[in-house]
């Protein structure tokens, strides 16, 4: 995701911060320190996919700006990582590439799209990775979890699970900037996509409408809690807790 108005964007955040830290409970504190190990890893590995993508398709811009490796502070943006500790939804630092390196195995548009995939994709894979740990926590170490360092780890565990599904849901809605528009574009008419092109700054506008007005929860949170529930439910059927 890119935002060309860094000063807009730091004053909403300002605003936002201090609304969600005025008036918080302790029990909030806890749930926000429980939450950032999931949103660090959530942010690292889904910018990591774009670069390791964008990589293996043949372009070096992302490994040449040092963004091919799994070191949070290569990946963190300030702004989409305090959203996504205090709104549910952000974005971590943009991994550049350039689609002309590409080899000629795919068109342009396609390999932005796999590349553009390839974060979300990510964050599930991390999330089915945390699930099975979840579940093996409750099958295996049941009465570690009693005690107060074992509710801190599945806390943070189940933390890591409902931020990686959010960060996939949030960045697979098809507008830009987010993943889902690239993804929607390969799929399009060579009119339908010169079309959204020439258009793309209705679609930041309809996007900033969803983001700053809180749409975007009424769009992340029955699909977030589907997944949710599905993919505990399967684990706790794989591991015999039903």
């Amino acid at each position: 995701m890119f935002f060309s108005d860094k000063r807009f964007l730091y004053l909403i955040l300002a605003v936002i911060v201090l609304v969600n830290l005025m008036g918080m409970s302790q029990l909030q504190w806890l749930v926000l320190l429980f939450t950032i190990p999931g949103v660090l890893i959530a942010i690292t590995f889904h910018e990591f996919a774009h670069a390791y993508a964008a990589t293996k398709l043949g372009d070096d811009t992302p490994m040449l700006q040092n963004r091919l490796n799994l070191n949070p502070l290569s990946h963190i943006d300030p702004i989409g990582f305090a959203l996504l500790l205090f709104v549910g939804f952000g974005w971590g630092k943009p991994v550049e590439i350039n689609p002309r390196n590409f080899d000629n195995k795919y068109s342009q548009t396609g390999g932005e799209a796999i590349v553009a995939a390839a974060g979300p994709i990510m964050n599930f894979i991390i999330a089915i990775i945390f699930t099975v740990i979840y579940c093996a926590l409750f099958k295996f170490a049941n009465g570690f979890l009693q005690t107060d360092m074992g509710g801190i780890i599945v806390s943070i565990v189940q933390y890591t699970i409902v931020v990686n599904l959010g960060l996939g849901v949030f960045n697979l809605i098809p507008l830009p900037p987010l993943d889902g528009s690239k993804i929607l574009i390969n799929f399009l008419s060579y009119n339908a996509k010169q079309w959204v092109y020439e258009h793309e700054h209705i679609f930041y506008i309809v996007f900033l409408i969803i983001w700053l007005f809180g749409f975007a929860g009424y769009i992340i949170s029955p699909v977030l809690d589907f997944l949710y529930s599905g993919l505990v439910h399967i684990g706790a059927a794989i591991f015999g807790l039903l």
